[in-house]
């Protein structure tokens, strides 16, 4: 396969030759670098290249060139190769003109002249733009291939762990794609089960369990040590927060997910209010980086892996794993963080995974391109969904139970001004119907009572949330509703809650058991929000290194 290329441009031939001698320094084994001079003469370069199926990864282009501006050069490029990165140089004149392409061009970042020495001012912003790209890049496919069909709840289980995994794949509909249906029928030996996942190297696995998938494409299952300072349950924003504080300060941190890190932020397409990111950030993207953050840091990220009871013995706190595994730790953090309700009218199950998702917009959307959709709920996921799935879908619907939407305004707004979306307040979900698939919904308008039978493709549903606090319901504090109770919210009458031990009050994020603590969406009274779970799990790792002063 063709190495992909870093492009780079500027009229002045001696930054040109500084550029690229950098550039061939650092990632002339993996990329190849082509240098040019003229932005016109580039974009007939380009054409070129698109002829011979070739992926540009990376434009690095100066801003002031006379015949064609850095900027108005990117604004062509892209239409050709719209995942390749883009960064433009600039003198400090120009600074204005790269915060402006930010929007314009999607700019990716803008880099001030001179930039040496590389190793700091130039290396470091290419490095993480090329992993990005890497991470969503389609090359010519050489990877894992999925064969099934849409209709079918294993199939979606599947590939939502892939997605949320960021393990690229080739989806295979055995339905539309006699070569994949032949492809599946020669492995099966017993009748046809769905899906079947094929590997590079030859092996071939068949409806798998997610554990044994995992395994299979390289990801942690099993914990190296039978004993960990701390142990994390979950891995959405809150629990990634404090692995990483953790892992920085040494100590030995073990993260169990019985799903997909990120949580609900993880599937979100896009998060624009969270600090730091003015153009915005995929919940995948952050995730991400967390991860390799926590990996960096020595924390260890069990996936496909279920705790299923946490208990107390003397000093020690136990978590027990559905497979039967004990592992033992000075302290727990339960941030298993909440779910989206599930309908609870008949037919829903069935439908389940064969048109009917649970805030599943970023992996499905795709497979309904130009076909009516629906969303259900009216918060920030449910609008992120909704304006995500309207890139592919020809419509989409959301169904909103109150009189006006919950989402924060820059999304009620984006949503409103989106011509391919209708939003229907006062609406609730009254019925859904279809055999196999998804074929219509009953909606009822609250106000007049007026119901409509309509056709759906597919049914995104973003409602509500439930904690998940199963696990330790029976052993801490818990709300009516399951969410955790911690810190102050335990105190009566000013005093720690019965059969408290300890001569000291909770601390902030400590639950009705000294040693166990809870942060994010799991917990009574957190803000629903990302950043407000990263501030709870940097905030957790402090008091649990306070706890652990005083074994």
């Amino acid at each position: 396969m063709a190495k992909p290329v870093i492009f780079t441009i500027d009229d002045d031939p001696s930054v040109l030759n500084s550029v690229e001698r950098d550039l061939r320094a650092r990632y002339g084994q993996d990329y190849r670098i082509i240098p040019i001079n003229l932005g016109k003469a580039a974009l007939e370069y380009l054409k070129k290249m698109e002829q011979r199926n070739e992926t540009v990864a990376l434009f690095l282009v100066d801003q002031r060139m006379p015949e064609m501006s850095g900027v108005e050069f990117l604004t062509e490029a892209i239409k050709t190769y719209p995942q390749a990165r883009r960064v433009l140089l600039t003198a400090y004149a120009d600074t204005q003109a790269a915060i402006d392409s930010i929007n314009e061009v999607r700019l990716d970042y803008y880099l001030m002249k001179p930039w040496h020495p590389p190793e700091e001012k130039l290396y470091p912003v290419l490095d993480e733009l090329l992993e990005d790209w890497k991470a969503h890049i389609r090359l010519p496919y050489e990877g894992i291939r999925v064969a099934g069909t849409l209709w079918s709840l294993t199939c979606h289980e599947v590939k939502d762990f892939l997605t949320r995994h960021q393990i690229p794949y080739q989806w295979l509909d055995v339905e539309k794609d006699p070569s994949a249906q032949k492809m599946v029928e020669d492995v099966s030996l017993k009748g046809t089960k769905l899906p079947v996942i094929f590997f590079p190297d030859g092996n071939v696995l068949i409806q798998p369990d997610l554990k044994v998938l995992a395994e299979k494409v390289g990801l942690q299952t099993q914990a190296a040590l039978p004993f960990y300072d701390l142990i994390i349950i979950g891995s959405g924003p809150a629990g990634l927060a404090a692995s990483v504080y953790a892992g920085s300060e040494g100590l030995k941190c073990l993260v169990i997910e019985k799903a997909a890190p990120g949580g609900q932020a993880g599937s979100s397409p896009k998060i624009e209010n969270y600090l730091g990111f003015p153009a915005g950030i995929s919940g995948d993207d952050l995730t991400r980086r967390a991860v390799s953050q926590a990996k960096r840091f020595g924390v260890e990220i069990l996936s496909a892996q279920e705790a299923s009871q946490v208990a107390v013995k003397d000093a020690y706190r136990i978590v027990k794993l559905k497979d039967g595994t004990e592992l033992s730790c000075h302290a727990v953090l339960v941030a298993t963080g909440a779910s989206f309700h599930t309908l609870k009218m008949p037919g829903a199950d069935t439908l389940t995974g064969a048109g009917i998702y649970y805030g599943a917009a970023y992996t499905e959307a795709m497979n309904y391109k130009d076909m009516d959709v629906f969303v259900v709920g009216g918060a920030n996921s449910a609008a992120q969904g909704a304006i995500y799935l309207s890139q592919f879908a020809r419509k989409v619907t959301v169904l909103i139970r109150g009189h006006e939407p919950t989402a924060s305004k820059y999304l009620a707004d984006a949503m409103n001004e989106n011509a391919k979306l209708e939003i229907l307040l006062n609406t609730d979900l009254l019925e859904v119907k279809g055999r196999n698939t998804l074929e219509q919904i009953v909606v009822k308008d609250t106000k007049s009572g007026k119901l409509q039978t309509l056709d759906a493709s597919a049914l995104f549903v973003f409602i509500g949330v439930q904690p998940q606090s199963k696990i330790v319901s029976d052993l801490v504090i818990c709300s009516g509703k399951g969410y955790i109770f911690t810190g102050p919210d335990l105190m009566v009458d000013k005093k720690p809650p019965l059969g408290w031990t300890l001569e000291r009050d909770p601390f902030l994020l400590e639950t009705s058991i000294p040693g166990i603590f809870a942060a994010g969406d799991v917990r009574y009274g957190t803000n629903h929000r990302v950043a407000s779970a990263v501030g709870e799990g940097a905030i957790a790792h402090a008091l649990i290194k306070e706890y652990l002063k005083t074994l």
